[in-house]
């Protein structure tokens, strides 16, 4: 895990970062439908999983800005930017109603990634235990399938004054709409980090990213 520190006087959104840290501590989020169409069949055609593979775009469109990566630290009170962001993904045991935390390394090598998840799924299959560990996880994002349904909104709320800043993305059922398919995406970013131009550029480059994964 390597980061570097940022200088809060220099930080291209010094005026906002105050604002949203000091004087109105928040979180902004959207829920919007992006049409995966090409992605669902693109998989199905490669023999290889729609939810690995869009887990693998996420995590490259994550770390593509540096917004995206930024973190918090409270003992020194630095704002920091990390090198790299690592998914957290979910694994839902149906006998026991729970879940259990995946961590999965991002690499941007596809075929290195995708090997890592499906082993990392595989294990997270074997135990029952929550086992979630941010604190030795400090740069990972959470992402979160809502394989159940296929919603309209999703609200995520965290501790009033919390400096949380890593991502927070969650993802339902694709449903067809128009002879598309369209599946419902949430993103979950800290005020202070992050404005609405922010978070709607996610799922713009979900979009742009999945065009491009789709012509290989």
């Amino acid at each position: 895990m390597n980061y570097r520190i940022i200088d809060k006087e220099k930080y291209y959104r010094k005026g906002v970062f105050k604002h949203f840290s000091e004087d109105c501590k928040c979180s902004t989020s959207l829920t919007a439908r992006i049409d995966v169409t090409d992605l669902v069949y693109y998989s199905k055609a490669k023999g290889t999983k729609f939810y690995i593979n869009f887990l693998y775009i996420l995590a490259k469109v994550l770390n593509s800005r540096d917004d995206y990566k930024m973190g918090y630290l409270w003992q020194t009170e630095e704002l920091i930017c990390y090198d790299v962001i690592n998914p957290t993904q979910y694994i839902f045991h149906e006998d026991t109603e729970t879940c259990t935390p995946v961590y999965t390394i991002y690499y941007g090598d596809y075929d290195v990634f995708y090997k890592n998840a499906v082993e990392d799924i595989e294990k997270a299959k074997n135990t029952k235990e929550y086992g979630l560990d941010m604190q030795n996880h400090p740069n990972w994002f959470d992402a979160s399938y809502i394989s159940w349904l296929s919603y309209d909104s999703l609200n995520i709320e965290l501790p009033d004054g919390h400096l949380f800043f890593a991502p927070i993305i969650n993802w339902g059922r694709y449903r067809e709409e128009k002879s598309r398919l369209m599946m419902p995406v949430s993103v979950r970013l800290n005020h202070a980090i992050a404005d609405g131009y922010l978070v709607a550029k996610v799922f713009k480059l979900l979009e742009k990213e999945m065009n491009e994964f789709c012509k290989k």
